[in-house]
């Protein structure tokens, strides 16, 4: 029988995403502002980012580009968060994934046609 589950969403605070990109604190809140990250929140309604935004000590390639694509198509911030976290047998994994196996073309042109 295959697993249900979601997985296990690997959700990083502010500080500790500063901490992976070697910048201050306050350049991570410029990226968020300027659409080149965007966050979601915990259970606890503390502002969390997905470590795979981050992972490679840089903001994902791509992911900037991507943010834009869906949220001039209505997204909110948690949608695109959603959006690129779920699994898409299509492509194969999730969006974000793809985004760091260097296939973001591929994204993009979903990220197109979902906002659209």
């Amino acid at each position: 029988m295959p697993d249900t589950t979601e997985p296990v969403l690997d959700l990083i605070s502010l500080p500790e995403s500063a901490e992976l990109l070697a910048v201050p604190i306050t350049r991570v809140h410029q990226l968020i502002k300027d659409g080149q990250l965007v966050v979601t929140l915990d259970d606890k309604g503390r502002r969390k980012l997905p470590r795979i935004f981050v992972a490679g000590g840089t903001v994902l390639k791509g992911l900037p580009g991507v943010i834009t694509l869906l949220r001039d198509g209505g997204y909110n911030d948690a949608e695109v968060v959603d959006w690129l976290l779920r699994a898409d047998d299509t492509l194969p994994g999730t969006p974000a994934q793809a985004l760091a196996e260097n296939r973001g073309t591929e994204v993009k042109r979903r990220a197109q046609a979902a906002a659209f």
